[in-house]
């Protein structure tokens, strides 16, 4: 057995937020403290724990009173399960899941069915060939439906909406949720609105009081009308799922989609320079900052991983790289899906750039640097020899890759 210790990054979250419900459930209790004459006071209700069979222990090895013997173990949150056993209705959702998991936008989409579902409903997540996603269940997916088959596969609007008509045909759920976004969630539900006959609200940023709210007016505008049966929403249109787990129990469709005869060709993705997208659209950003000494070597590596190169506000006026590149509030915001920060510290306005990144990965030198902090996954070490060593580990793969496919 491992004994590896695992962070949990949502728990630590937790105990640093007062607000939230779990936050005193995540304190240290405190055994012992001392008090204003200067003498050690001990709570001797305090020390022990609850054994399976509710009676009260207490560990005489010192493990209990942090002493040598105790290890540093992660922390385990385990949050209350919703269970909707028979649903009165179903609220479907249709997320994006862009690289096969879920984005913040398809987060912040089933907050918002979570809440339209309350009680006595549920969520029914709709995802279209094989995924990735693994949480469906702390996001907020009572009952997840994957529709699988080639007819489904890359761009394939037509067929798409075909499915999920005969998705409507089977559980008829009260209210049908797209994000309104340009991954395909927008156009999605636009045609799926027409197939179905229905007037759907658009750029949907709250729903309050049976109306939806959507930006009208490019964008300086709000406009109020009665909730619709379809609602394509915005981003940050309601609080992502964070207090409770769902079962998120698999569903299949009775009758199976008929495959029809498209009008519409997928020839594949176009190749795009990385150095062409716009810093604020990229889903890979690879930046250095001051820690890097080797740019070659820097851009060497991002032109390896096909990934958009960005920087820090000291690369940018130190001459390194130029103004359009820079990251953080002084520069642009991004919402890579991964972002890779070289020898980057994590200044305030940078660390405010990068904060709707879903995965950060941070090299640096120093390990109790801000970035480290911030990051998912941290390396320490020389950055170029880091970065030597993941340009031979692409290689290697790539060339894997080839043999496997000759």
């Amino acid at each position: 057995m491992s004994d590896i210790i695992r962070r949990d990054p949502r728990a630590e979250w937790i105990a640093r937020n007062r607000l939230h419900p779990l936050h005193a459930a995540m304190q240290p209790a405190q055994h012992s403290w001392m008090g204003p004459n200067g003498i050690i006071r001990k709570n001797l209700h305090g020390i022990g724990f609850i054994g399976p069979n509710g009676i009260k222990r207490i560990d005489r090895s010192g493990a209990q009173q942090g002493g040598a013997v105790k290890r540093s173990a992660a922390v385990e949150v385990q949050l209350p399960l919703h269970q909707v056993p028979a649903p009165a209705f179903y609220i479907s959702v249709v997320p994006d899941m862009v690289g096969g998991r879920l984005s913040s936008h398809d987060r912040d989409l089933l907050g918002l069915a979570h809440q339209l579902a309350g009680k006595d409903g549920a969520v029914l997540a709709v995802v279209f060939g094989e995924h990735k996603e693994n949480a469906f269940a702390t996001a907020g997916v009572d009952r997840l439906l994957v529709l699988e088959g080639e007819q489904f596969s890359g761009y394939a609007p037509e067929q798409r909406v075909q499915g999920l008509r005969a998705v409507d045909n089977q559980f008829n759920p009260r209210h049908w949720l797209l994000p309104d976004s340009r991954s395909g969630g927008g156009e999605l539900g636009r045609r799926f609105a027409a197939a179905l006959g229905e007037r759907p609200a658009t750029r949907v940023w709250q729903v309050k009081d049976q109306e939806c709210i959507g930006r009208a007016g490019a964008g300086l505008q709000d406009l109020a009308r009665p909730i619709a049966r379809l609602i394509l929403a915005a981003a940050e249109c309601a609080e992502p799922v964070s207090e409770t787990r769902h079962e998120a129990l698999s569903v299949e469709l009775s009758t199976s989609v008929a495959r029809s005869l498209s009008r519409i060709e997928d020839l594949g993705a176009v190749a795009v320079d990385p150095a062409a997208i716009p810093m604020a659209e990229a889903e890979f950003i690879f930046s250095g900052g001051n820690g890097v000494k080797d740019w070659a070597l820097f851009h060497e590596t991002a032109a390896a991983l096909g990934a958009t190169e960005g920087a820090s506000r000291v690369a940018v006026d130190d001459g390194f790289m130029a103004r359009d590149r820079q990251v953080g509030a002084s520069g642009t915001w991004v919402t890579a899906r991964v972002y890779v920060a070289v020898g980057i510290s994590g200044a305030i306005q940078h660390l405010q750039g990068i904060g709707a990144c879903d995965k950060v990965v941070a090299i640096n030198l120093d390990p109790g640097c801000d970035m480290i902090k911030r990051a998912d996954l941290s390396v320490i070490g020389e950055s170029a020899e880091i970065l030597q060593a993941l340009i031979a580990a692409v290689a290697a793969y790539r060339n894997e890759a080839k043999r496997d496919a000759a």
